[in-house]
């Protein structure tokens, strides 16, 4: 057996390993309940950190700010968690970037071209009148936009460290598992696409 070949099956044999699938698993499952349910404990804890850590003040209750949460990842729209939890739906998109809870199309109801998103991003300190005058947008509409690229810097800051537990707490068991065994998948495609293994038969 060459030195490829040899390191080939090694690679097999680390991958296939039952101890390293247990212990990928443990890890994406985080400290979610063995019955799949949301870790609300957890979920609540990192409401309150974030609360602390950024300084936010808000007119939900910690159990509405739970509920904001779970909805947003199940796929609920401004106006329907507005509905559910009395307010408006500028509260809740407003409680989403404070949160970092971002859409890939927000904000709601607002477009503007990449030459427009480019400027917003390079001008996110200036004044939303000048902005907007600058990308030919209404200010209202830029404010929002300048909200949006305000929480994904906010959120890459700490490396995207929130939406990820946010996204662990409410992950079940069976996506969990199978995300282990697709990062584990994934991680020996790319360490033996570019292998030359000649083998004899």
């Amino acid at each position: 057996m060459d030195e490829k070949t040899e390191e080939l099956r090694d690679i097999f044999l680390d991958v296939s390993e039952e101890e390293s699938v247990t212990e990928s698993q443990e890890e994406l499952r985080g400290s979610v309940a063995d019955s799949g349910e949301v870790d609300r404990e957890r979920l609540v804890a990192t409401i309150e950190e974030m609360q602390q850590k950024f300084d936010i003040e808000s007119d939900c209750s910690t159990e509405e700010l739970q509920t904001l949460v779970e909805r947003f990842y199940g796929g609920a729209d401004d106006e329907t968690l507005a509905a559910e939890l009395s307010v408006s739906a500028e509260t809740v998109f407003e409680t989403r970037m404070a949160f970092h809870l971002v859409r890939d199309d927000d904000p709601p109801g607002v477009t503007a071209d990449e030459p427009a998103w480019e400027q917003l991003r390079e001008r996110v300190d200036d004044d939303p009148e000048t902005v907007a005058e600058a990308v030919d947008l209404p200010t209202a509409d830029v404010e929002r936009l300048l909200a949006v690229v305000r929480a994904n810097a906010r959120s890459r800051r700490v490396s995207n460290r929130f939406q990820t537990t946010f996204e662990e707490c409410l992950t079940d068991i069976e996506l969990s598992t199978q995300l282990a065994v697709d990062t584990q998948r994934d991680g020996l495609d790319e360490a033996t696409e570019d292998a030359e293994v000649d083998v004899d038969f």
